[in-house]
């Protein structure tokens, strides 16, 4: 028998993927810890390169998804935090410049919340198209006449208060989308976040945050890519090829299905021959009444290295084309289903020329890390807990405080 949902310590994740569904419940603790509760997944099939295309299936797999985590939590959700990712999403970087407030009597004024508050609104007051809306700020760094690098300009002397931001923004047909889909599955979405945003919270430290670290999130559908300095979001981007451009290179040159192919990418799939014993055989199903045959693994690295380097040779050059490579001192965190290809860690050094490690999140609760490809998932719970708490939300505080909100009214 379920018992009815306590808002004030128990929170909801649902990473509505190209290739899986999955919803996580967690339950802040009597210290204050984030204890995992249940989690339900299943295979998508509503989904291409992370956009909804099939309302239908999409609701029926959040429902299986959300169902298991409620039958192994015992408890019934009526909302959740919901994650986004696409080639729709776009990473734009913005100043705003506003005077500081000061009284008549003063001849220099003193930097208030509301004066920062001010030059993040007038950094994020851009043109946007129709059918795009603002679901990010993320304050980078204030500057007080002239003097850059501060995190926390209240209380400061001045007269000109500017700021840089990160802006990300989405196609509203997408955020509508997965609002219907929830919906139709019996839960409303409290907010949506950005995906590559949530598995931050579960895989990086907040030394990798601060140092500068790239966060590349290999998904199904798309990898998404985000670096962090300072403390901070400084650029966004994604790749618009993921886990299931493997697969099809695995069916197209193996002579498979896509449903093979996929099981065989999973079973027996490595980034680097280094990562495999030469002289291994695996089996590959016939087609059309064909007996199986059997191959060298060696052949099947040699079909999924190449998409594999061209996915993260495409990253790097997302941060190159950026001017963020000389703040990546942190290395690369590889993190999503397609981190858990054994050799990746490999590959991944050989491409970027630095130091690469998977990102496996952990929670009170279970014994052993999850897979990479739970991190999205991890992530929007630790993300839904702290906004619960109110421990951001004025952009000047901690790690990533999130200033702007999307407009749920959008959504009838």
């Amino acid at each position: 028998m379920k018992k009815p949902m306590s808002f004030s310590n128990i929170v909801c994740g649902l990473d509505i993927g190209t290739t899986k569904v999955a919803a996580i419940i967690a339950e802040t603790n009597d210290e204050g810890d984030l204890q995992l509760r249940g989690l339900g997944h299943c295979p998508s099939h509503g989904l291409r390169r992370g956009i909804v295309v099939n309302l239908e299936e999409t609701t029926a797999d959040i429902e299986r998804a959300l169902q298991e985590a409620e039958r192994e939590a015992r408890v019934q959700v009526s909302s959740v935090w919901a994650g986004i990712a696409g080639e729709h999403i776009r990473g734009i970087n913005s100043r705003g410049v506003i005077p500081v407030t000061r009284q008549r009597s003063e001849p220099i004024g003193e930097v208030t919340d509301i004066d920062v508050k001010r030059v993040v609104e007038a950094a994020s007051a851009i043109a946007l198209p129709m059918d795009r809306r603002m679901i990010h700020t993320f304050p980078q760094e204030f500057i007080v006449d002239k003097e850059r690098g501060i995190k926390k300009p209240v209380g400061m002397a001045g007269v000109r208060l500017e700021a840089d931001v990160h802006l990300v923004t989405a196609a509203v047909s997408s955020m509508q989308n997965i609002y219907k889909c929830a919906r139709r599955a019996g839960v409303t979405v409290r907010e949506i976040v950005l995906q590559p945003l949530a598995s931050a919270y579960a895989v990086l430290t907040p030394d990798e945050r601060e140092l500068g670290v790239v966060l590349i999130d290999l998904g199904g559908g798309t990898s998404d890519v985000a670096i962090f300095f300072d403390g901070t979001i400084r650029h966004t981007a994604v790749v618009a090829y993921g886990g299931d451009y493997v697969t099809r290179d695995i069916a197209h040159g193996l002579r498979t299905p896509l449903e093979s192919a996929e099981r065989i990418k999973r079973e027996h799939g490595a980034a680097t021959e280094q990562a495999i014993r030469q002289d291994e055989l695996i089996q590959i199903p016939g087609v059309g009444g064909r007996p199986p045959k059997k191959i060298s693994r060696s052949i099947l690295v040699s079909i999924i290295r190449p998409r594999l380097e061209e996915i993260l040779t495409m990253a790097r050059e997302e941060i190159r084309e950026a001017r963020c490579l000389e703040l990546v001192t942190g290395g690369v965190v590889l993190t999503g289903g397609g981190a858990q290809m054994p050799g990746i860690e490999e590959l991944a050094e050989t491409v970027f020329d630095m130091p690469v490690r998977i990102g496996s999140p952990d929670m009170i609760g279970r014994e052993e890390p999850f897979e990479p490809q739970f991190a999205t998932g991890v992530g929007l719970v630790r993300y839904a807990q702290e906004q619960s708490q109110g421990i951001s939300g004025n952009g000047n505080g901690s790690w990533l405080k999130k200033v702007g909100h999307f407009a749920k009214q959008l959504v009838s």
